[in-house]
């Protein structure tokens, strides 16, 4: 089939005006002005008007358990504060709650254009109820071992028991040792073996709150306290920052999707410098949850022009208000005045895939590519349509995942 627009973004170099998209089998298989490639393929043509097509948008981070937490939670004076209220709303979910909020939180993701999510899954168990995602879904198994209450080992081996038997699902499958403070040396250390030995990719929250870097730095703070509540073991703290001590452990590299680094002070950028670690530093920034938190400014610019690659996410409607990824871009644009509309869709399209390892598959419309799609109404000229999807404000009226219309 060939999808015909006023304009493709393809993400892989400039828009295409009266452009078309051939599609078989799940993949891309032309792109380019409209008379080129029905002359080249003589496939039916779906004429989609005045719209713009572009690559499905990709999430970087989400926790879709939590869907149904939607403005339970108020901004709190403290991190910590915030993290006993969601435990607290947690010990009052079951089964049914936690099912139905991912039900819920596809639903709205499909709503504001994301084909692919990287979801930080806490209750593993419970997909094996679910029917196959309708989205491209990369489920991150989410690593805690504070409480010691099984072994490193045997959550590892769960993980692999759980993503084994789904092979048929769109996407794939990670691991994501939580947090520094919630999350023991030994199964960082675990994980990144596992991650080198099959290719599974990595993510976890680091550097997310003052008071994670005060932990660490201080040995001191709320968060210190209330951890050292839970019998956690504080010999790590007092010592350096978070980020170093990420650093030190050898815990980075191109397997690593760091969620958060909202806390990193002068002696973590020289670390970066000194070490060239910027190439190899993949984030995923929530702009709309940093604001909630009431986080110090995210340093952007000084992190891309060190080489990172930054994407969006929206983290959960426990601190956030939507699932849109659109938003989010906007909220990065008002941080961020230098950033051009075309960088930003970036951060959803191509710089999310480059972090999942999946750069030419996902997030641009080449031949190869994943037929993973989206389209809405072309706005002003050819020259201002990044600036027209940035603004883009309504629900996607159009998708395709893996070559199929998606409803």
């Amino acid at each position: 089939m060939i999808y015909r627009a006023r304009a493709v973004v393809t993400m892989d170099g400039p828009p295409i005006e009266n452009g078309a998209v051939a599609v078989q089998d799940g993949q891309i298989q032309a792109v380019g002005g409209h008379n080129e490639v029905s002359r080249l393929f003589r496939d039916e043509t779906v004429d989609l008007g005045e719209q713009v097509i572009l690559p499905g948008l990709i999430n970087a981070h989400c926790h879709l358990d939590y869907t149904m937490m939607r403005n339970a939670i108020s901004p709190q004076k403290s991190f910590t504060d915030w993290i006993k209220l969601i435990n607290a709303h947690k010990r009052g979910l079951d089964d049914e709650d936690y099912l139905e909020a991912i039900s819920r939180g596809f639903t709205e993701l499909k709503k504001w254009g994301t084909t692919t999510v990287l979801n930080i899954e806490a209750f593993p168990e419970l997909i094996t109820k679910l029917p196959p995602p309708p989205i491209r879904t990369w489920w991150f198994y989410e690593l805690i071992d504070i409480r010691k209450r099984i072994t490193t080992d045997d959550l590892v081996a769960g993980a692999f028991a759980f993503f084994h038997n789904r092979p048929e699902w769109l996407g794939g499958f990670g691991l994501s040792p939580h947090a520094p403070y919630t999350a023991s040396a030994d199964l960082y250390r675990l994980a990144d073996e596992c991650a080198r030995v099959t290719g599974m990719p990595l993510t976890t929250h680091l550097a997310e709150s003052w008071e994670e870097n005060e932990m660490f730095r201080n040995a001191k703070g709320a968060l210190y306290d209330f951890i050292t509540s839970l019998d956690r073991d504080m010999g790590d703290c007092g010592k350096q920052s978070v980020f170093a001590r990420h650093v030190e452990n050898n815990f980075t590299g191109d397997d690593w999707i760091l969620v958060h680094l909202n806390e990193l002070g002068e002696d973590d950028f020289s670390l970066i410098a000194e070490r060239n670690l910027g190439p190899s530093l993949h984030i995923a920034h929530c702009p709309v949850s940093h604001r909630y938190f009431r986080h110090r400014k995210f340093e952007f610019q000084r992190l891309r022009d060190l080489g990172a690659n930054i994407c969006l996410g929206t983290d959960s409607l426990a601190s956030n208000s939507s699932l849109d990824l659109f938003a989010e871009m906007r909220a990065a644009r008002d941080n961020e005045p230098w950033m051009n509309a075309e960088e930003l869709l970036k951060t959803v399209t191509v710089n999310a895939a480059r972090a999942l390892n999946r750069e030419g598959m996902l997030g641009k419309i080449a031949p190869g590519s994943h037929a993973d799609l989206i389209s809405l109404p072309f706005a002003g000229k050819l020259e201002t349509v990044y600036d027209g999807i940035v603004d883009h404000q309504k629900p996607i009226e159009w998708m395709m995942v893996d070559g199929q219309i998606s409803n």
